[in-house]
């Protein structure tokens, strides 16, 4: 057996289909199939049941892709004993992000790497949290930008900032003037949330649990939309669909400027109100593997996120 087999089976048992796991390793399907039925056919098990719609691990399977996820995590490791006695500030680090942190930090964070460390480039892969927590395991990313909470996998982590949520409602909704609204009024609005797999819908729904009784019926279509991302969600807001929640970082900047010198056209039909007293929030992690051993890359990049704008969160040391 090769690495390269155990990296194809944890794939199929990550996407449960051979198309987007042969996608996501850069081979075609027949490629992954032949080398998966060799691996099979060695070990003399069915690693995996095939049928029409859906590819399921088999118990056995299940144990085997586990262990195969902690070889391929030893195997990254020697490489990276490797580099440490090298520059441990070469080579690129790649940089996991999930998608309602990603287009707000990464602009600026890729430009403060460059500026300091421009011999480590980041190789950036976003992603749900659940799929970063995996890629983790078995060494696909080094580390990942997430927000808490989820689950314990005994990875390292280092708190970067926490960042609270603010109300964002269309420019001509009865809350737009306001300067500050609580969490008891939003009940009996219809709140436009993000879909299944993203965290930040969950951190919503924690404020507003209302919202997560989905119903068939008049009111509870009435009550709740879902968005793919963060800004399709703000264009749903602008179009007067409804109003959501959102991180500070995604707030453009100059719209909680109290007279604008001008707008831009999403300032002009959004407008993002902060919640009074304590404001829900949510807490910004960096994870890595406790075996990884560029210990200086991580402090790094960790610098380069301080260094970026944070307006509005309450960074941590």
């Amino acid at each position: 057996m090769t690495l390269t087999e155990l990296k194809y089976i944890v794939a199929v048992a990550r996407e449960k289909h051979f198309g987007k796991a042969a996608e996501g390793c850069f081979v075609s399907q027949p490629t992954l199939s032949v080398a998966i039925k060799k691996l099979e056919d060695e070990l003399e098990v069915k690693l995996f049941e095939r049928s029409a719609n859906e590819v399921s691990v088999t118990p056995l399977g299940e144990e085997i892709v586990r262990q195969a996820q902690s070889v391929l995590e030893q195997a990254a490791s020697i490489k990276e004993i490797a580099k440490r006695g090298k520059d441990p500030l070469a080579g690129p680090l790649k940089l996991g992000v999930i998608y309602t942190i990603g287009p707000y930090l990464l602009p600026d964070l890729v430009r403060q790497a460059i500026a300091r460390t421009p011999q480590m480039p980041l190789m950036l892969q976003e992603n749900f949290t659940v799929k970063l927590l995996e890629m983790l395991r078995t060494g696909e990313i080094d580390c990942a930008i997430m927000a808490e909470p989820f689950p314990d996998t005994g990875l390292a982590l280092a708190g970067l900032y926490d960042e609270p949520f603010m109300a964002a409602v269309p420019s001509n909704h009865h809350f737009a003037e306001r300067k500050t609204l609580t969490a008891q009024e939003l009940k009996s609005e219809t709140m436009l949330l993000l879909g299944t797999g993203h965290c930040f819908r969950d951190h919503v729904l924690e404020v507003c649990p209302e919202f997560a009784r989905f119903s068939s019926d008049a009111e509870g279509i009435r009550k709740s939309f879902e968005g793919s991302s963060l800004e399709t969600i703000k264009h749903m807001v602008a179009a007067g669909m409804g109003i959501t929640l959102v991180p500070r970082l995604s707030v453009p900047k100059g719209a909680l400027d109290p007279k604008p010198k001008r707008r831009s056209e999403d300032q002009a039909f959004v407008r993002y109100i902060p919640f009074d007293g304590d404001p829900p929030m949510r807490r910004v992690v960096l994870a890595w593997r406790r075996s990884f051993t560029r210990y200086e890359a991580i402090a790094a990049l960790r610098n380069a996120i301080y260094a970026c704008e944070l307006p509005g969160v309450k960074r941590l040391s």
